[in-house]
This record gives structure tokens, C-alpha cells and sequence, in this order.
């Protein structure tokens, strides 16, 4: 018989014993209620364990997906999925079959949507900082210019979850310090492979970027995302270290392994005008950590809920939704990744502050709010599988592609 104790406080979300829930066949299977049960978790790898369980929320039962990743194990690695460059998308299932991964889960919200932007395509990249396997690949944009549901006080874009070199999970601010070096002088460069760039600024668009248009890097402002593209435009395009071309308005198109693309708008633009072809252009970029000294082997964007055990002030208390969360215990060894189902039964969800409450009572000392809603996904790949398999519903009915995730990896 399972026993429920119903939710007292605001933001408190009670755990429940699992009486008949268990491994879902996919995404198939969403709207119907899950079936089976392992309340004791199963081993997916060595050092990974996998296991669901209920949830007393405000707005009903929530069901859990829960996967423990032991850090300290050398067999086991995390690191971002992608699917190989920053401005597209694919399924969680689709970048854990193809890099090879035993478990997986969606991860920073994105550009999703451009509609307030006649003419430009959403690009599909991710809000925050993202670092993979060692490399940077891109910088936040504006918090201003950001999706998904409003910051904790205090926080920003620049906020991640990571892995260090270490070994051991963090969480962090990851900023963007860089330089356009020019015949006149440096020009401080505010961003990198981001969708929005900062008013008045100068970015740099990289192979890694892919080929989607850069147009929407113009549009909006630093506090408001849906304001109008800026008609003060201009593009560099630096080859080899020279100025090898420049335009009035920004372009689309792979970018070549030796190539910069410089976009710049208004003051930036202005900046830019300066330069002719054949000019020097040196340009430096990295991103710096607020907190740890340690180099990040992976790092991905979204926003803490849960700092040394207590939950952030202002979470939001009052709107329920199917959500995606990852936090670590025992001084960062232990990881910690949440999804919830979003079938039927269960698609009420919960809110942030009891998703903070929920990974506080599953030991985490630290916690970190990622994209939810139609994108919270989890997958696992059973022993000898090709192929991962869904373990949630995705509350929309079929896997939608999303900008990046987190990968889980098992070396024998």
C-alpha cells in the first residue's frame, strides 16, 4: 500500500513510494500512463544508475525520472550534446545515438521562435555559455534577450552547470572576455556564437556557429527581446587573419576553419566601417569563470534554483510545468539528472520551487533549473542496444528537437 503526504508549505514537493511505474518504451507511448516499476534503479553503466518514483506536487502527482551518475568513477564521463554546431537542433535521442552516449537529457532553452521578427528565421541556438569537451563553443546573450520563464533575483545568462577537469560538478557564471585587435586599436568583442549580440557591439561568428543566418544577432535589446531588428548593421568576414570582405547587413552560410565573421551594430558597426580589405585583424576570445579556477570539460546553460542546501530566493511558486533539472551532491562527485513525464496523468508538473525542494530531498546541494515543458526528454540505452531508449513522455506527444542536452558516457 503506498501512503501520500500531501504538499503543506509552499514550494514543498513530498517524494512517494512508486507502487507500479516503470521503463517506458518511448515517445510512442505519450499520453498514456507509465506501466512497470524500478523504484530501486537500475544500472544503465557502471557508475549510472536509472529509477522513477512519484511526486506530491501543488497542482497533482508528479512523476520522476532520475538518473545517478557517480563522477568519481573513471569509466564515466559527462559532456554537452550537440548536434555539431550552435545553431541547430536535433532530438536528445537522435545526439545520444549518434556521440555514442548510455544516458542523456535536454538542456539550455533556445531560440525557438522568431515571430516577432518578420523575416528572421529562429536560429535554433541556445541561451547560455556552452563548453564541449574542453572547447568553447559559444557566450550568453543579453538576460534581456533570453527564452524560457523569468531569472531567479541575482542571476543571469551567464549562469551554467558544469564538469571540471576534476571531475567534479559546479555551478558557475561563465563570461565572455575578448578582443578585435585592428590597425587603430582593440575593440573589446561582446560576443560569440550567440544569437543576440549587446547594443552598441561587436561579435564573432565562428565555424562552430554553422550556417544559419546571423541576422537575428541584431534584433531586440539588451532588455527587451521582441524590439525591432537595428538598421545600423555591419560584417567583416577576416580570413587568415586579413580582412577579406565586408557587407552592409549580416549574412548566412558555413563559415570556413580559418574565417571570423565580425557582426557588429551600431557603435560596433560603426567601429567596423573603419576596417578595409587586407587590414590585420587579430581576434581573441575565452570564457572566464566567476568562481572556480578549474577548467570546464563540459559546461551548459539555464539557472540555479539551489545553492549549499537552500533554495534562491524568488523562485517561482505559482505556474506548474513538466521540467528538466540537474544538481550533484557530495561536494560535486555525485550528479544528479531530473526529468519529469509529461504523460497525461502527470503533465501538471510542478513549479520551480518545487523542483528545488525535490532535488533538495534527494540530497542535492546544489540544483539547476534547464529547459522544460515539450523539450524535457531522458534517455538511456539498455546494455548492447544501437539504439537509446525515451524513458519519459514528452508532454507534446513526439520528441522535439532542442539546442543542446547532456550526455552521459561509459568507457569499459
Amino acid at each position: 500500500m503506498t501512503r501520500r503526504r500531501r504538499r503543506t508549505t509552499a514550494g514543498r514537493a513530498v517524494l512517494t513510494a512508486v507502487t507500479a511505474f516503470g521503463v517506458l518504451a518511448g515517445a510512442a507511448l505519450a499520453g498514456a500512463a507509465p506501466a512497470g516499476a524500478v523504484p530501486e534503479g537500475k544500472r544503465i553503466a557502471p557508475g549510472v544508475t536509472y529509477r522513477q518514483f512519484d511526486v506530491d506536487a501543488a497542482a497533482g502527482p508528479a512523476h520522476v525520472h532520475l538518473l545517478t551518475v557517480d563522477l568519481g568513477n573513471p569509466h564515466v564521463r559527462v559532456d554537452l550534446l550537440y548536434p555539431g554546431v550552435v545553431a541547430a537542433r536535433a532530438t536528445v535521442s537522435r545526439m545520444a545515438d549518434a556521440s555514442g552516449a548510455v544516458a542523456g537529457i535536454n538542456g539550455d532553452f533556445f531560440d525557438i521562435t522568431e515571430t516577432q521578427h518578420p523575416g528572421v528565421e529562429a536560429t535554433g541556438a541556445s541561451v547560455g555559455p556552452a563548453v564541449a569537451d574542453g572547447r568553447v563553443l559559444k557566450a550568453a546573450v543579453p538576460d534581456g534577450q533570453r527564452f524560457g520563464p523569468a531569472l531567479p533575483p541575482g542571476t543571469s545568462t551567464r549562469a551554467v552547470f558544469g564538469v571540471g577537469t576534476d571531475r567534479r560538478a559546479r555551478l558557475d557564471r561563465l563570461s565572455l572576455v575578448g578582443t578585435v585587435g585592428t590597425p587603430e586599436g582593440r575593440l573589446p568583442l561582446k560576443g560569440l556564437n550567440q544569437y543576440a549580440l549587446p547594443e552598441n557591439s561587436v561579435g564573432a561568428f565562428t565555424s562552430r556557429w554553422g550556417s544559419a543566418s546571423r541576422k537575428r544577432a541584431v534584433c531586440g535589446t539588451d532588455t527587451q527581446r521582441s524590439a525591432p531588428c537595428s538598421t545600423d548593421t555591419y560584417e567583416v568576414t577576416v580570413r587568415h587573419g586579413r580582412v577579406a570582405s565586408a557587407a552592409g547587413t549580416p549574412g548566412s552560410g558555413a563559415i570556413a576553419a580559418d574565417t571570423t565573421v565580425l557582426v557588429g551594430r551600431e557603435e560596433g558597426a560603426r567601429q567596423l566601417r573603419k576596417l578595409s580589405v587586407g587590414d590585420e585583424v587579430t581576434v581573441t576570445h575565452t570564457l572566464v569563470a566567476a568562481s572556480s579556477g578549474v577548467p570546464y570539460a563540459f559546461a551548459i546553460g539555464g539557472f540555479p534554483v539551489l545553492r549549499g542546501g537552500k533554495a534562491l530566493p524568488g523562485l517561482d511558486d505559482a505556474a506548474s510545468a513538466v521540467r528538466t533539472a540537474v544538481g550533484f551532491k557530495g561536494g560535486g562527485r555525485q550528479m544528479l539528472v531530473l526529468a519529469l513525464d509529461g504523460a497525461a496523468a502527470y503533465r501538471t508538473g510542478m513549479t520551480v520551487a518545487e523542483e528545488a525542494a525535490t532535488m533538495r530531498s534527494l540530497g542535492a546541494s546544489d540544483a539547476f533549473n534547464l529547459d522544460g515543458g515539450g523539450s524535457t526528454e531522458l534517455v538511456t540505452r539498455d546494455a548492447g542496444a544501437s539504439a537509446v531508449t525515451v524513458r519519459n513522455h514528452p508532454s507534446a506527444g513526439a520528441e522535439r528537437p532542442v539546442a543542446d542536452g547532456i550526455g552521459v558516457f561509459s568507457a569499459p
